[in-house]
């Protein structure tokens, strides 16, 4: 039997919007340890405690791996097409029925700010509103 290979992997962290650099230990393609990369400018090797250690959901047996849709008060797995679709006929149905404002969104202190810029953008040049909320008193 081989030996099973660690190889690091240099990344930035997704947890948040702040962009640290992560040396990923990667056996067998499971994450195995995260230590921060020292040449990061944005953390100099530091972690938070999520960017350390909350690592275990990439593989998780429960994470959700392709999109649900409720179908007769069921969930029912389908493709991204036709869950795009679905969101798409039900965002116009909503605006042509009852208004822009009628929509809102939600952003999340999280994202980076790329992801929030185009939430806004995509919500006041596309739906016409300005109900905007996000996270970021938390």
């Amino acid at each position: 039997m081989e030996a099973s290979e660690t190889k690091t992997v240099k990344t930035i962290c997704g947890y948040c919007g702040t962009g640290c650099g992560l040396l990923l230990e990667v056996t067998d393609n499971n994450i195995t340890k995260i230590r921060g990369d020292k040449a990061a400018p944005v953390n100099k090797g530091q972690t938070c405690v999520k960017g350390a250690f909350a690592y275990k959901y990439v593989h998780a047996d429960e994470r959700l791996k392709s999109p649900l849709i409720r179908q007769d008060g069921r969930l029912v797995e389908t493709t991204w097409e036709t869950a795009l679709q679905f969101i798409a006929d039900k965002l116009t149905h909503i605006k042509e029925h009852f208004g822009p404002n009628a929509i809102s969104m939600f952003a999340c202190a999280r994202s980076t700010n790329e992801s929030n810029y185009i939430t806004q953008k995509f919500m006041r040049a596309a739906i016409g509103s300005n109900n905007i909320d996000g996270c970021n008193r938390t």
